[in-house]
């Protein structure tokens, strides 16, 4: 039997004090023709909107704990979320000494069938006020996937292929929040795009171009 660890100082591992371990999780969508949005739920004792989270629990893996939550408390199911970023400002949190490990997915909105009533979707710029520091994480988030799309067409795959300009277009504006001019979005993302042989009837003129990710 080896004798316990102890350090040059001569404290145990247990003699540190220690933060809890949470994760919390930004699963975000943009539903067709609507705006950036991010899944909240409801907490049962406060009422309150959040992104879904809970704490690590003993020998937990994070990336457990993080389906754990997102089942248990959004009835959400066959994501597959990456670590964002670890929060670890000692006062995040009312509650107490708490670190996050936020964790972030991007689902095209199909993939989502929030059917509980302490589940919603809510666009990001309204999703403001939630407790724990879960303001901070939303943002965090979002300025990531605003960096993804910000020179490439549609990492995520939130639009099905094939589609035309216009509508990838459409999908960038709402991730940026922002209008982009047509001529100039075109050029920057024709390089990136094949088109296909399918066209599609946008309105009044010739049939628009349809295409995939490059």
């Amino acid at each position: 039997m080896t004798d316990e660890y102890r350090d040059p100082s001569g404290r145990r591992l247990t003699d540190y004090p220690r933060p809890s371990v949470a994760v919390d999780t930004a699963v975000l969508t943009v539903p067709a023709g609507g705006p950036l949005s991010v899944v909240q739920v409801r907490d049962a004792s406060l009422g309150d909107w959040r992104l879904p989270g809970t704490f690590v629990h003993e020998g937990e893996r994070l990336a457990s704990a993080v389906l754990r939550s997102l089942s248990t408390k959004a009835g959400v199911t066959g994501l597959a979320p990456e670590q964002l970023h670890v929060f670890d400002d000692p006062s995040r949190d009312d509650r107490g000494w708490v670190l996050s490990v936020a964790h972030l997915d991007v689902v095209p909105a199909h993939a989502l069938e929030l059917d509980e009533p302490q589940v919603r979707l809510t666009p990001v710029i309204e999703a403001r006020g939630m407790v724990h520091g879960h303001d901070d994480i939303l943002g965090f988030a979002v300025a990531r996937l605003r960096s993804v799309y910000s020179d490439a067409p549609d990492p995520h795959g939130l639009l099905p292929e094939p589609f035309t300009m216009s509508a990838l277009r459409q999908l960038h504006e709402s991730v940026l929040g922002e209008r982009l001019l047509p001529d100039s979005f075109r050029r920057a993302m024709l390089p990136k795009l094949v088109a296909t042989d399918t066209k599609r009837a946008d309105g009044p003129g010739k049939p628009a171009t349809r295409y995939r990710r490059g």
